[in-house]
C-alpha cells in the first residue's frame, strides 16, 4: 500500500489467469490480489511470459483462461476499459523511443497526444493559454515522478535519445507514460542491462511511484522490499500441472 499521497491506482486481482498461443502458454495460472498503489513484481526467466503477462493486465492482450479485475473493469471482456486507466513503459514492439528525436520532442509529442485523445471535451475547450500550461504541468510532474532531470542531460531537453545511458532512456520511457496520469503503470525488464548500482535507483524509482498512489506492475529481477511477486516459468510445475505454469503472488516482506 501506499505510503504517502493520495490513493490514485486501482486494486488488481486475477484468477487462474492464463494465455494460450500458438506455442502453448506463454504463462498460466496467475493468481493475484494486490491494492490500489501496490507494487507488483513479474519475476522468471526471458521466455516464461512476463511481458505478456504485462499486457494483460493493461488490457492489451486477451487472456484465454481465468479472469482478472483491474480497478472494477474485468479481463478479458472490458479490455478498452483497463486501456483507458493503464499506461506501458520499456516495453519492445510497444514504446519504442526515437533514437533521432529529443528528450524534448518526445515529452511534447506525448502531451499533445494526451490533449487530443486522452482529455475531456470539457479540458478541450479551455483557453490555449490553460491547455499549454496544464500540458507543461503534466510533463514536469512527470519528469519528477520518474526522477528525470533535464538538466543533467548533455544538451537538456535537446538531448537525442540516442545520446541517453540507459537508466536515462529507461526514465525518460517511465516519464511518457507518467504524461497521462495512469493509475495502472507497467513497465518492462525495468532492471535490465544496468549495473547493481543502477537496479538500486531503479527499485527504488519503483517503490516511489506505488508509494505516491499509482499502482506498479514491473518486471524485474529482483524485486525490491515490500513487493508483491509473481513468478513465471516455475520448472517444478513441469512435474506437476504443466511447464510454464505461473505460480500464486506472494508477498515479500
Amino acid at each position: 500500500m501506499p505510503q504517502g499521497g493520495p490513493v490514485h491506482g486501482v486494486p488488481v486481482t486475477a484468477e487462474r489467469l492464463g494465455l494460450r498461443g500458438p506455442r502453448g502458454w506463454p504463462f498460466r495460472g496467475v493468481c493475484l490480489d494486490a491494492g490500489p498503489g501496490a507494487l507488483i513484481v513479474v519475476e522468471g526467466p526471458s521466455g516464461s511470459g512476463r511481458t505478456c503477462l504485462l499486457l494483460a493486465l493493461t488490457g492489451r492482450m486477451r487472456a484465454t483462461e481465468g479472469t482478472a479485475n483491474v480497478g472494477g473493469a474485468r479481463l478479458p471482456k472490458q479490455l478498452a476499459a483497463v486501456r483507458r486507466i493503464s499506461a506501458v513503459a520499456n516495453m519492445a514492439g510497444v514504446t519504442d523511443l526515437e533514437p533521432a528525436l529529443t528528450v524534448g520532442e518526445h515529452l511534447r509529442e506525448q502531451a499533445l497526444l494526451q490533449r487530443r485523445f486522452g482529455d475531456s471535451l470539457r479540458a478541450l475547450l479551455r483557453p490555449r493559454a490553460e491547455r499549454r500550461a496544464r500540458a507543461q504541468q503534466r510533463i514536469d510532474d512527470a519528469l519528477a515522478a520518474a526522477g528525470l532531470d533535464l538538466r543533467s542531460l548533455p544538451k537538456g531537453p535537446r538531448t537525442a535519445v540516442r545520446d541517453l545511458e540507459r537508466i536515462e532512456e529507461l526514465r525518460l520511457s517511465v516519464a511518457l507514460a507518467l504524461v497521462g496520469k495512469p493509475r495502472l503503470l507497467a513497465v518492462d525488464d525495468a532492471d535490465l542491462k544496468l549495473s547493481q548500482a543502477e537496479r538500486g535507483k531503479i527499485r527504488t524509482l519503483l517503490a516511489s511511484i506505488a508509494a505516491s498512489g499509482t499502482t506498479v506492475v514491473a518486471v524485474c529481477g529482483e524485486a525490491p522490499e515490500g513487493a508483491l511477486v509473481v513468478r513465471t516459468g516455475n520448472a517444478e510445475a513441469s512435474q506437476g500441472e504443466e511447464a510454464g505454469d505461473a505460480l500464486a503472488a506472494t508477498g515479500r516482506a
